[in-house]
């Protein structure tokens, strides 16, 4: 299970790699911050499996959750096509719209 994580994220990695030569590193740009707000999500996870009362990792874990909601929803109402694209690459679902 621990593997097949690190497969996916260093793959994650080489295609945002490969993208960010083309833009000269853009560390800042939304769809980085998405992806490593998704690594430490899943990072988290994986840890609360083992370690359920862990609260402060739960906490940490509602405040990435939160900033990746907002940046995603900030990306869908800049550049839709994007936003999908980001969400195909990460395999995120789609937020629920009230």
């Amino acid at each position: 299970m621990e593997n097949s994580f690190f497969m996916v994220k260093n793959s994650f990695i080489s295609i945002i790699s490969q993208e960010q030569e083309e833009k000269e590193e853009n560390k800042g740009s939304v769809e980085f911050q998405v992806f490593s707000f998704t690594n430490k999500i899943r990072r988290l996870t994986s840890h609360l499996k083992l370690h359920k009362k862990d609260f402060a990792s739960q906490r940490g874990l509602r405040i990435i959750l939160g900033k990746r909601q907002r940046l995603l929803a900030y990306l869908s109402k800049k550049n839709r096509v994007r936003y999908k694209t980001l969400i195909g690459q990460l395999d995120i679902r789609e937020p629920k719209t009230r």
